[in-house]
């Protein structure tokens, strides 16, 4: 995966971009791989699906001081930052961080729910341990584990633990997952705030929890983390819960493209797309 393309302002639009492009081509190819997925912010010839971004104000007034925001007409500081307050804990019984132990169930839960969609990746155990075990400001990765919640409630607990930890039951207890990354930006010129801290929609898997409910408490989790703002695309099953947990569309757009693989039916529609690229 090619994360950036960067070239100096001051070297820009004087055709470098493809000479880079051709170049990393060369050493891809070099490693016997013929095909890409890439996303960018500009329309090429010819995207297979575009999609747009939302944004979820975290921390709304910290936005609204830095400019990512703005206040609303008839609409007080106060007001706003109640508008968009969130509860303290999150509501789903079982939900914990991902572990190493967990990753077997969660590459056969994330693969199983992206075969609906028409264009999408499919993981193996080693690809889910680098993306998606958490690392602090890079992933964060919750699974929804019903065996976890039934040994808080078992008073003895003992042999259900020990069979849990050390990885050989419990694979089937893992019924939904949610993960974003974090992406911050420097705040420049600002006496206050010197840094923006964004967190990413990443896979998430619903399973036997109601979407809107696991991005909820995905949203708490972000906010008492410290992070200001949430997005996500409208791909996946994502148009479902964007309004009632108060995002609002963005005026980004981001386009998919495929290098050397022709595409029937394109371009998709955005609730036809499982890839999200990090």
């Amino acid at each position: 995966e090619i994360n950036f393309l960067c070239v100096l302002k001051k070297l820009r639009s004087k055709r470098l971009a493809p000479v880079l492009i051709k170049e990393i081509t060369r050493r891809v190819n070099l490693q016997d791989i013929w095909q890409a997925a890439y996303t960018a912010g500009i329309v090429l010839p010819k995207p297979v699906a575009s999609c747009r971004y939302w944004h979820r104000s975290l921390n709304p007034k910290k936005l609204i001081d830095v400019g990512f925001s703005a206040l609303q007409p008839r609409m007080t500081m106060a007001r706003t930052i109640k508008l968009y307050k969130l509860p303290a804990a999150t509501a789903t019984a079982g939900l914990r961080p991902m572990e190493p132990r967990d990753v077997p169930a969660v590459t056969q839960l994330l693969n199983s729910y992206l075969q609906q969609y028409k264009l999408t990746q499919h993981f193996t155990e080693d690809e889910v341990q680098h993306w998606f075990l958490p690392q602090e400001m890079v992933i964060n990765t919750y699974i929804v584990d019903t065996s976890s919640h039934q040994q808080h409630q078992q008073q003895d607990g003992t042999s259900s633990s020990s069979a849990t930890a050390n990885g050989t039951s419990g694979s089937s207890s893992i019924v939904s997952m949610v993960s974003f990354y974090t992406l911050p930006s420097s705040i420049l010129g600002h006496e206050e705030h010197k840094e923006l801290k964004a967190a990413y929609m990443f896979y998430t898997v619903p399973g036997a929890t109601p979407l809107q409910q696991l991005m909820s408490d995905a949203l708490i989790l972000a906010h008492n983390q410290g992070y200001d703002v949430f997005n996500a695309l409208d791909l996946l099953e994502n148009t479902s819960f964007l309004k009632d947990l108060k995002f609002g569309v963005g005026d980004g757009s981001l386009h998919y493209y495929l290098y050397n693989w022709r595409m029937s039916k394109a371009p998709l529609e955005p609730q036809q797309l499982g890839l999200i690229l990090l």
